[in-house]
């Protein structure tokens, strides 16, 4: 079975995708880069139909949603957030995790105990507002309801879904300044999908394990 990784090609995603080779795992790596297992601009559905053909009929184990980008970061409430910023970021952050389950649905259906994560993060909290970043943080709120949403209609065909916080990380996006560096994030997620299942399906966690405030 295989562990399929999409934005694989820097950040966490390359270091999930490295800590499963090292376990052993079977994994597909997707992202625009030329250099990735597969090939994958999650903003277009003919890529992902590619995606899935180059699968085959294997099944996937678990699936892990986590492309995606921080366009509106520094961003002026007077002048910035432009229409542009928005569609772009929906594009990424919503719609491209929706294709990816989407398409590999018939993948993940062939597993014995098949997973979805979803990568989302703090900043998708209606609980916590702290102001700011309004693209960045309506599109990782769009994405946990998304989660939650699949869970419930999942669940009954045995896939379970998790939407994860991974801490705030010193990668490209996160900036070298973040609590946390990509070992740290990656162990714990990993932790985090191994204990996933049907009775914690649409669970909303941090990568260390405490439950999240929505």
């Amino acid at each position: 079975m295989t562990i399929v990784i999409t934005g694989a090609s820097r950040g966490i995603g390359a270091g999930l995708a490295e800590h499963y080779r090292a376990a052993g795992k079977d994994v597909m790596g997707a992202s625009r880069s030329p250099s990735s297992d597969i090939q994958l601009d999650v903003t277009q559905p003919s890529s992902h139909s590619a995606m899935a053909q180059a699968l085959g009929e294997g099944p996937v184990e678990l699936l892990v949603c986590n492309a995606g980008v921080y366009l509106d970061k520094g961003c002026d409430l007077d002048t910035g957030f432009g229409a542009d910023l928005w569609a772009q970021s929906f594009a990424v952050n919503v719609t491209g995790v929706f294709l990816s389950i989407q398409a590999l649905l018939p993948h993940l259906r062939r597993a014995p105990a098949p997973k979805i994560a979803i990568i989302s993060s703090q900043m998708a909290s209606s609980t916590l507002a702290p102001g700011g970043s309004y693209i960045y943080r309506a599109s990782k709120a769009a994405v946990l309801n998304l989660g939650r949403n699949l869970a419930t209609d999942l669940k009954p065909e045995g896939i379970a879904v998790g939407i994860y916080h991974p801490g705030w990380v010193q990668t490209d996006m996160g900036g070298g300044t973040a609590d946390i560096d990509v070992d740290a994030s990656v162990a714990g997620l990993v932790d985090r999908f191994a204990a996933l299942d049907l009775t914690r399906t649409g669970c909303f966690e941090t990568w260390d394990g405490r439950d999240h405030p929505m």
